[in-house]
């Protein structure tokens, strides 16, 4: 189990640092949404990222918290996270219900379409997800949200397995909505280094690296943690 957590680790990373197409869509993105900022664009990327679409929240709320600290903007910065965290939410809502509703076997035959690739999905991304909800539970769907590559990923075995609505909704939001705080907190690092917004892309990508390396890191303690305490389980069972 735990060694399928670092193989989700390692190629998340490598899809992380994967050139070309994803650096250019992800500056599109950025000057898109730069040039549409408001609450319910923000709602509806947040979502979007929440879903299935591999969508980079690293520029969509540090940006949208930036430029709420400007002046005269339209943008309250608490309003930035909840907007971004009722988004986040209803992408949720959307992996979870659907998953619900289609079953594993078309969720997964969907991961390894041709269009289930074009989004970065496999099979493998799905059972790793899968295993991940199942090892921690309920608490699975509050950490990852915290975490890269199954972040976007752990509404699908939530559904599958038919999680307590409730329960997979209250700590979707606490779990979304603290990932949004750390984000927004990089947006108003980025507002007090960054004077001029016309360098802030550049900036941005520099010090989201960081807090996806910083996201990696942190799966692989969890992986570390989960491993410790299964050898201490099975070590307390052989006594």
């Amino acid at each position: 189990m735990t060694s399928a957590m670092i193989m989700m680790a390692q190629e998340g990373m490598s899809d992380a640092t994967e050139p070309s197409a994803v650096g250019g869509f992800t500056r599109e993105l950025y000057f898109w949404f730069k040039a549409h900022m408001n609450y319910s664009t923000l709602v509806l990327l947040m979502a979007i990222e929440s879903s299935i679409v591999p969508l980079p929240s690293e520029v969509v709320v540090p940006p949208a918290a930036y430029f709420s600290l400007q002046s005269g903007s339209d943008l309250n910065f608490w309003m930035v996270i909840l907007a971004a965290t009722v988004g986040a939410y209803i992408g949720s809502i959307i992996n979870y219900g659907l998953s619900v509703i289609l079953g594993r076997p078309i969720i997964y035959a969907f991961a390894e379409s041709r269009m289930g690739h074009a989004l970065r999905l496999s099979s493998k991304k799905l059972q790793y997800a899968e295993t991940f909800f199942q090892q921690r539970g309920s608490t699975s769907i509050f950490v990852a949200r915290l975490l890269p590559v199954v972040r976007h990923l752990i509404s699908i075995p939530a559904g599958l397995a038919r999680m307590n609505f409730m329960s997979f909704s209250l700590f979707t939001v606490l779990g979304a909505g603290l990932w949004n705080v750390v984000l927004a907190a990089l947006g108003y690092l980025l507002f007090l280094v960054v004077p001029d917004d016309a360098l802030l892309f550049d900036q941005l990508e520099h010090y989201s690296h960081y807090l996806k390396m910083a996201g990696f890191a942190l799966l692989l303690a969890v992986a570390l943690y989960i491993f410790v305490k299964y050898r201490k389980k099975k070590s307390l069972a052989n006594l």
